[in-house]
């Protein structure tokens, strides 16, 4: 549709610039250019530290526990899927610096004001609760481990601090990702070499096969791409003069290393035997080290969880405003990112019991939609390549404006790629029940899918 007399971008009001100790204010509006700051680098660290954390290795874990590949063959599959996931992180966060706006509040761009709802409910149930109950587990049952308290208080301890850092805003999570980095790059390096000089390499699996290094392949992008919709929140501060090619070459790589790394590591893990490698992942990862190293790893992983649901929760709560949200201007963001913590922190309670198999389960259903998802926003970027983002903008905030070719394209997408190529335990789809050995490609066919009924139901208009 035509849009007439559009209104003018929403720019963020208060001061902020780059003070720590202060709550960021607004919520997802363009950030002024007298407010940026930063330089492209610290998104390495700021993408690095998040993913050093039990649930990237756990991912490896799965590889060769789970989904019955060889070490050999989990390296692969690690490094296709995880770098499929960091590839596109870093096309999205590049857009971030010129454009000013959060990740999701771009999406309305292929999908309309409304119809940006649904991607955006997607990632805020996905990352403020789903994510975020990921991470605290992981972190609760480490410091478990390590201290013998309850669970239930060693998960209140790790979301207290994951919620004052998403409550207090842009520049402390960034603070705390840089101050983070080197602690847990130090633990996980040690933890890694010991872990690979004990492997057996030579471990062939018990026959996962093709439809094993598919489903790895997949859970893999499901992690990696998970921080998609993330992109430009942490790039938006940067000054408009940053170079793009660095911003998205450190936001990818930061992502690359790190899962890449980890992942690995969690796959040589279970070559060692001993241990319940799925029903106590924790204990059975760490079992393998020696006393001192496996009681860092274990105030390591706790660390690494509260540096992923930093960003879960600040991230989360944008996705929440970008529904539409209207709170008070000042503290929105704020009050928000509040609000996901409790529910989030509910919702890890239940999980503590058998937390390997409902991760497994979260990580493919988390490709299923972010698959489709970015078949329709790279697709979009695509046909607007040459156009300045910035003329564009009054669109993300004027509600008249609709795209209905992204939501249709993205939905059909979904469910088409679900019910003819999904492999969960709840449900197999038409495909993979004919031809098990195809395993799961439901996240490549979406993005297929909703990349080819994108382009053929959204010529541009002018």
């Amino acid at each position: 549709m035509t849009v007439l007399e559009p209104p003018e971008v929403a720019v963020r009001e208060g001061r902020y610039g780059d003070k720590v100790a202060a709550i960021e204010p607004g919520g997802i509006e363009f950030i002024p250019l007298s407010e940026r700051h930063g330089r492209p680098r610290q998104l390495f660290w700021t993408w690095t530290s998040p993913n050093l954390e039990f649930a990237t290795i756990f991912l490896g874990v799965l590889a060769v526990a789970a989904f019955g590949l060889g070490f050999w063959q989990a390296v692969l599959a690690v490094v296709v899927g995880s770098g499929l996931g960091a590839l596109t992180h870093g096309v999205l966060s590049a857009r971030g610096v010129s454009a000013g706006l959060p990740q999701m509040v771009l999406g309305r761009l292929p999908f309309g004001y409304w119809g940006n709802v649904i991607p955006s409910a997607f990632n805020s149930v996905a990352a403020g609760i789903g994510w975020f109950a990921v991470n605290s587990v992981s972190g609760a049952l480490a410091l478990n481990t390590l201290t013998g308290l309850p669970g239930w208080a060693c998960l209140l301890i790790v979301v207290a601090v994951m919620v004052a850092l998403g409550f207090f805003g842009h520049n402390l999570v960034q603070a705390f990702e840089k101050y983070a980095f080197p602690v847990l790059a130090v633990i996980f390096a040690v933890t890694s070499v010991i872990i690979l000089s004990k492997a057996q390499p030579g471990y062939a699996g018990s026959g996962g096969g093709l439809g094993g290094f598919l489903l790895t392949v997949g859970a893999t992008f499901g992690y990696a791409a998970g921080w998609n919709p993330y992109a430009a929140d942490y790039t938006r501060y940067l000054p408009q003069d940053a170079s793009r090619r660095a911003t998205g070459l450190s936001a990818g790589l930061g992502v690359f290393v790190s899962c890449v790394l980890l992942e690995v590591v969690g796959a040589a893990s279970v070559t060692i035997g001993g241990g319940d490698a799925l029903g106590q992942p924790t204990s059975a990862f760490t079992g393998h080290l020696p006393a001192l190293v496996a009681n860092l790893t274990l105030l390591a992983i706790a660390l690494g969880a509260v540096s992923a649901n930093a960003l879960n929760v600040y991230s989360g709560a944008m996705s929440l405003l970008a529904l539409g949200v209207r709170l008070p201007l000042t503290m929105r963001r704020a009050i928000v990112a509040l609000a996901c913590g409790v529910i989030g922190f509910v919702v890890a309670l239940s999980g503590l019991e058998d937390a390997g198999h409902k991760y497994e389960a979260f990580l493919l259903v988390i490709a299923y939609w972010i698959g489709p998802w970015l078949g329709v926003v790279l697709t979009d970027m695509l046909l607007r390549r040459g156009q300045d983002i910035r003329a564009l903008e009054p669109l993300m905030f004027d509600r008249r404006h609709a795209n209905w070719a992204g939501p249709v394209a993205m939905v059909a997408g979904v469910v088409l790629s679900v019910w003819l190529f999904s492999n969960q335990e709840q449900y197999v789809g038409l495909v993979p029940r004919s031809v098990p050995q195809v395993g799961d490609i439901a996240f490549e066919a979406g993005f297929l899918i909703s990349a080819g009924l994108y382009l053929a139901l959204k010529p541009l208009r002018r």
